[in-house]
C-alpha cells in the first residue's frame, strides 16, 4: 500500500488587511475598528478578527487545489480574515486536520466530504463548540446530513450526466472514464453520471492517483489492450494530460476529455490535444466558502437557505472558448 503524501500545513496571515490598517491611521476620521466601545467593525468583542479554517482532502501540488486555495485566501483578505488552509488527501488525516481547528476555536469551518463518514464526528464536534462549517467540492450529496450549514460545488452526478452527452453529440462509442481515488464520491458520481447519458460504452479504470508514472501505464496498458476505447475521460487536468500521452503511446486514435483545468491544460485544448473540460470553478468555490462563513458571522446570511448547494458548474471549456478562458487560466483563478 503506498503510503499518502504527507499532510499540507499552511497557515497565511493575510497582508492586504494589515495594508488597511497603516492606510487609516492616515485617513482623516478613521474609527471603524475601535469606537470606543470595545468591538470591532464585525462587532465581535476585542480587536480579534474572524479565524477560519479550510480544511481538504487536496494533494500537495494539485494546480486544482491551488485555485482553491487561492480563492480562499481573496476572499480572506477582502473580508480581513485570518485564513489557514490545511489538507490531507488521507481521510483519517483529514478528520484530525477539522480536529485541530475545533481545538483552535476558530470562528468557522471550511471543508470537503471526498469521505463523508470520516468527516461525521469531527463536523458535530465542531457543531457542539458552536463553530459554523460549510461544505465545498466533494459531498453534494451528503452536506445536509452532515449537518453543514450550507455548500458549494458542482453536482457531479449532473456534470457526468453533461459530459454522457457531450460524447454522444461527439458520436463516440466506447469511452474509459479514469478514476484516480478509489471510493471518493465526486469522482464515482461523475463516471456514473456519463454511464447514465451515454448511449455507447462506458468503463471504469480505477488507477493510482498519487503516482502519476502508474496512472500512464494503468492507461497505456488499457488502450493497447482495447483497440475500440475512442474516448478517455479523465478527473484532473493532470491526469488528462498524462493520458494525452498514454495515447500516443499505445498508438491508439483515442480522444481525450476531462473534468476540471488548469493553465497546461487550457492550452492543451486550444492545441486540440484535449478535446473538451468540464470547469466546476474552484476558485470561486474556496472564495464562496469563506466569504459565506465572513457573511454568516457578520450579518447572519445563509446562501441557498441552507436547503440548496449553490452550484459553480458544470461549464465547458472547448476549443471554440479556450482563448477567453486562459486569460484568466494564466492567473491562476481558472
Amino acid at each position: 500500500m503506498k503510503t499518502p503524501p504527507a499532510p499540507i500545513r499552511l497557515r497565511r496571515p493575510v497582508p492586504a488587511v494589515a495594508l488597511a490598517v497603516v492606510t487609516c491611521l492616515f485617513a482623516a476620521g478613521c474609527s471603524a475598528s475601535d469606537d470606543g466601545s470595545g468591538t470591532d467593525a464585525t462587532g465581535r468583542a476585542g480587536a480579534g478578527r474572524l479565524k477560519i479554517a479550510m480544511v481538504t482532502h487536496g494533494g500537495k501540488g494539485d494546480a486544482f487545489w491551488d485555485r482553491v486555495q487561492k480563492g480562499a485566501e481573496d476572499a480572506a483578505a477582502k473580508d480581513g480574515i485570518d485564513l489557514t488552509y490545511t489538507s490531507d488527501p488521507d481521510p483519517t488525516g483529514q478528520a484530525e486536520l477539522v480536529r485541530d481547528a475545533v481545538r483552535d476555536k476558530v470562528d468557522g469551518i471550511a471543508l470537503t466530504l471526498a469521505k463523508p463518514q470520516a468527516m461525521k464526528i469531527p463536523v458535530a464536534q465542531a457543531k457542539t463548540a458552536d463553530i459554523p462549517v460549510v461544505g465545498l467540492n466533494s459531498g453534494i450529496d451528503a452536506w445536509r446530513p452532515s449537518g453543514l450549514l450550507e455548500y458549494f460545488g458542482q453536482d457531479e452526478s449532473v456534470a457526468g450526466r453533461a459530459v454522457g452527452d457531450k460524447l454522444d453529440s461527439l458520436r463516440a462509442q466506447h469511452a474509459l472514464c479514469v478514476i484516480h481515488e478509489r471510493g471518493n464520491v465526486a469522482l464515482e458520481a461523475r463516471c456514473a453520471g456519463v454511464k447514465k447519458t451515454f448511449d455507447g460504452q462506458t468503463e471504469m479504470l480505477y488507477v493510482e492517483g498519487t503516482d502519476q508514472k502508474s496512472v500512464a501505464a494503468a492507461v497505456t496498458a488499457k488502450l493497447r489492450q482495447d483497440p475500440t476505447i475512442d474516448e478517455v475521460v479523465t478527473n484532473g487536468a493532470q491526469f488528462a494530460l498524462t493520458a494525452v500521452k498514454s495515447v500516443k503511446a499505445a498508438g491508439s486514435r483515442a480522444h481525450v476529455a476531462t473534468f476540471d483545468l488548469n493553465d497546461d491544460l487550457v492550452k492543451a485544448v486550444r492545441t486540440g490535444d484535449v478535446q473538451f473540460a468540464v470547469d466546476q470553478q474552484p476558485y470561486l468555490q474556496g472564495y464562496l466558502a469563506v466569504d459565506a462563513l465572513w457573511l454568516y458571522r457578520t450579518n447572519g446570511n445563509v446562501s441557498g437557505g441552507g436547503v440548496s448547494p449553490v452550484l459553480t458548474g458544470p461549464a465547458f471549456v472547448t476549443k471554440s472558448n479556450a482563448a477567453a478562458v486562459a486569460r484568466y487560466a494564466a492567473g491562476g483563478t481558472r
